[in-house]
């Protein structure tokens, strides 16, 4: 029988996709804080000095950090990726994917090209990334990918958003019980719309607002708000396993 996982995160080896900015950033100084080693992914070079501040961040600490450039589209770039990350720290222990695309536009006109690009982003690398970190994990460790609240909606206009981050939900429910005997959970973080620089371009004033009210306090969901969680299931919430947690402030439920 395999022990129950260690809740420390002190000495634990983390990856964070996605991680130059917005949760990511924050999720990845905040393990830092905790003591983990940090790979600090980022997608393009127009991301690479804020990638590289999250670094200084972490290192200035307690934590060790990198940062690594992929495109996690790519099946090639994702097994790099983490191949990397066993290099630098010698094992993995938590994988937290928080990278992913918006579009919002009619499903009448939406183009072949952007409904591949959705899946590609939103549904192909979280599949790998998932894959790749299984592959890797040590017994124990703990998976997590970000998802949407908007699962839970019944709306229009975010076919291709909502519609390449539902897969991801049965991804996790049949990983999770692939990997049973070793202690290994992997969930899914599904956040309400945040108050971040990922959630403005796709909005007007109107649908922001409209957003807002939908949120118990009449606000967006912070990055704040979904930091706490991340770290919980990464070390006390390790019983949780197979699920989808979503975290709105009751913006959508099921």
């Amino acid at each position: 029988m395999v022990q129950n996982p260690d809740k420390n995160l002190s000495g634990k080896v983390a990856f964070v996709g996605g991680a130059s900015r917005n949760l990511g950033g924050l999720i990845s100084t905040t393990l830092g804080a905790d003591g983990a080693s940090v790979a600090v992914h980022y997608n393009s070079e127009s991301s690479r000095a804020k990638a590289e501040g999250v670094v200084a961040e972490i290192n200035a600490g307690p934590g060790r950090a990198f940062a690594i450039q992929g495109d996690l589209t790519r099946v090639s770039e994702v097994e790099r990726v983490f191949d990397e990350v066993v290099n630098r720290f010698g094992r993995l222990d938590c994988s937290v994917n928080t990278a992913g695309m918006v579009l919002k536009k009619p499903l009448t006109e939406i183009t072949e090209e952007e409904y591949d690009q959705m899946f590609a982003v939103n549904s192909k690398a979280a599949f790998f990334v998932m894959r790749e970190a299984a592959r890797r994990i040590e017994d124990g460790g703990k998976i997590i990918t970000i998802v949407t609240s908007l699962l839970a909606a019944y709306t229009g206009l975010y076919s291709s958003y909502a519609g390449s981050k539902a897969p991801v939900e049965h991804f996790a429910r049949a990983l999770s019980k692939e990997l049973f005997g070793r202690n290994i959970s992997v969930n899914n973080i599904a956040p309400g719309p945040m108050d971040t620089s990922f959630f403005y371009p796709a909005e007007d004033d109107d649908s922001v607002a409209y957003h807002k009210a939908s949120a118990m306090n009449g606000d967006l969901t912070k990055i704040e708000d979904i930091v706490p969680w991340v770290r919980h299931l990464l070390t006390d919430g390790w019983w949780a396993n197979g699920q989808t947690l979503f975290l709105n402030g009751g913006y959508t439920t099921r």
